[in-house]
């Protein structure tokens, strides 16, 4: 699968709400995702691996509801990487506080998979 393609199937899996069927065939085994910041000290700002990867999305869902979203790009740079970006609304299900999403995310791809993905955006 070429780079371009790669990154429409992530971008429209996004918009369908449909990113974790990406994990077992778009996703190396040992991909590494980046946080712009630590959510959990203990944790740190990376997770390693796809069940590391799984449970920050387990954890996203269970504790935010998104209300809107629109994804762009992908937009390619080289032969191995390309960004989207992300914008709009989440509610914390705990605290019900709205948050603007406002993010850019850079992957990197190896042999056809992503092996890297990093979030940046700001904090409120």
């Amino acid at each position: 699968m070429s780079l371009k393609e790669l990154g429409e199937r992530l971008v429209e899996a996004n918009r369908n709400g449909n990113v974790k069927e990406l994990f077992e065939n778009d996703y190396a085994a040992d991909a590494v995702s980046v946080e712009a910041v630590s959510m959990d000290p203990a944790a740190g700002r990376e997770t390693r691996g796809l069940d590391g990867i799984r449970g920050k999305h387990d954890w996203w869902e269970e504790n935010m509801e998104v209300r809107t979203m629109t994804v762009s790009g992908p937009f390619l740079h080289g032969d191995d990487r390309f960004a989207v970006i992300y914008e709009g609304e989440a509610v914390d299900r705990k605290s019900g506080d709205v948050m603007p999403l406002h993010e850019v995310a850079i992957y990197t791809v190896g042999d056809g998979k992503i092996v890297r993905e990093e979030f940046y955006y700001t904090m409120p």
